[in-house]
This record gives C-alpha cells, structure tokens and sequence, in this order.
C-alpha cells in the first residue's frame, strides 16, 4: 500500500496475535514500525523479526517514547492492546477497572496525545481494535462487551469530529481470531467465537482494504454487518436469539460462567 511507505507507525499490543499481525503487514508495506507491549519479551522478538523497533510498556502512556523512537512524529497510531475480562456484576471492581482503562481509557489517552499535533498538519490516522463485541455483545462478558462498545463509540466519536480535518479513524471489529485471548475465553469462546475464527493477518488484510477505501468500519467477518443490522431492526427477537445462546452456554457449563480475563 503506497500511502503507508515511510509512514511512522505504532501498534500496541504487538508481541502477539492481532497487533503483531498489524505490525507486520505495514512494515512489509514499508512502514517504520513501533511495536508496544506490556512484555517486553514480546516486544522485542517481534520487533527483531520485522525490523522494527521495541517500545515496551503500558500502551496508555505510550506516545512520547513511540514519538521521539520515530524521530519526533506519529502517523499512524494503531490501539490495539485490550484485555478479554468475563462475568458479569459480580466480577470484582478491578477486573472492571482494568477492563475500562485498558479497552477504553488507553485509546482516550493516545488520542489525546496525538491529536494537537495531527490537527496542526491536517493529517493522522488512528486504528482501534475494537471487536464484534463492541457492535453486538459476548455472552458471559459483561466487562469485555461493556468497554468494547464504549471502545467502538470512542472511535465514531473520534471520526465524527475531525474527519474534516486530516484525520482518519477505523474500527476493527471481528468475532473469534485465533490468538492467545480466543484460547482464554473458555466455554463461552468455544460455544461462540472458535467455529468461525480466522487468523490474524486476515485482520490485518481487512484493515488495509478498508485504509485503501478510507472506510471506518473494518468487519473481518462480513456476516457481522447482518447480525448488526438484525440487532437494530428487531431488537426483540435479536435478544430472545443472543438469550438462547446464552442459555446453551450455561447447559455447555452446568452452571453460570465465572469471570475469566486474559490479554490481547
């Protein structure tokens, strides 16, 4: 893709699954990559094996070093890094807090770090992944499906306002991807998410077709604009639908599901 070359790039959450895809794919499309991790274990070994470099740490923060690594700009900012937390009400405090901080406030904050200076120069694109999660829910996940919707609208609200000035936003949205966070998801993720799952890099290649159409909504799984506009039309029977599912969950489990969380 011609517009990314020599572009500055910074995935977060890239030692593994979808981030380190995305960093792949645009430093194979001649991107100067950052790749951000909260294991700088991770970190590192995908960055040596894309000639790029490591900027590990928590991707809220991330900007100022992942700027001045990249010779003082950012062109592309990719928020990638989330957490897949479970349960619902009775899942602990913190597990909702980290939940929102990492699903939602990290983006808040990169986009607030970013965003003076794309404006200045009329010019930025910020990539969230978001989830189907974020368009529709996830069964037994309450503060997965929360954040990840309050993930999606972060991201509309972020296109809404200042598409007219240079900065280009996309929601990557797909249902089970065969990463670390699919294997954590337990029942439910079997029930729902590994009969459909697809590999990485094909996130990647639908971000890129979507770049290449300047297209905001980025869904790996094309069928999830169907069940998108089912959940609109009829809400009724698209909850009386999502309710069987959930009540197949619990009969898979004999029991309600516990909380579960793992990283991205």
């Amino acid at each position: 893709m011609e517009a990314v070359r020599d572009k500055t790039v910074v995935v977060t959450g890239a030692g593994g699954g979808i981030g380190a895809a995305l960093a792949r794919r645009f430093a194979a499309a001649g991107a100067r990559v950052v790749v951000n991790d909260l294991d700088a274990v991770k970190a590192e070994r995908t960055a040596r094996e894309i000639g790029a470099v490591a900027v590990p740490g928590d991707a809220s923060t991330v900007v100022p070093a992942a700027r001045e690594a990249l010779g003082g700009t950012v062109d592309v900012f990719c928020a990638n890094a989330g957490v897949g937390t479970g349960g619902g009400p009775e899942a602990p405090d913190a597990a909702w807090e980290l939940a929102w901080d990492v699903n939602v406030m990290a983006h808040v904050r990169a986009a607030r770090a970013l965003l003076p200076e794309w404006l200045e120069r009329g010019a930025g694109r910020f990539v969230s992944t978001v989830s189907a999660a974020g368009l529709l829910t996830m069964v037994g996940a309450a503060p997965y499906s929360v954040t990840k919707h309050g993930a999606y609208a972060f991201a509309e609200w972020l296109s809404l306002t200042y598409r007219h000035r240079g900065v280009a936003v996309h929601a990557v949205c797909p249902q089970g991807v065969r990463t670390d966070m699919l294997g954590g998801t337990g029942a439910a993720g079997e029930l729902v998410l590994a009969p459909t799952a697809i590999e990485p890099a094909e996130v990647a290649d639908a971000l890129f077709a979507a770049m290449a159409e300047e297209r905001f909504l980025v869904l790996p799984h094309p069928e999830v604009a169907t069940y998108y506009a089912a959940r609109s039309a009829d809400t009724e029977h698209w909850l009386g639908g999502m309710n069987r599912l959930q009540r197949k969950l619990e009969q898979a489990v004999g029991r309600a599901p516990e909380a579960e969380g793992t990283s991205r």
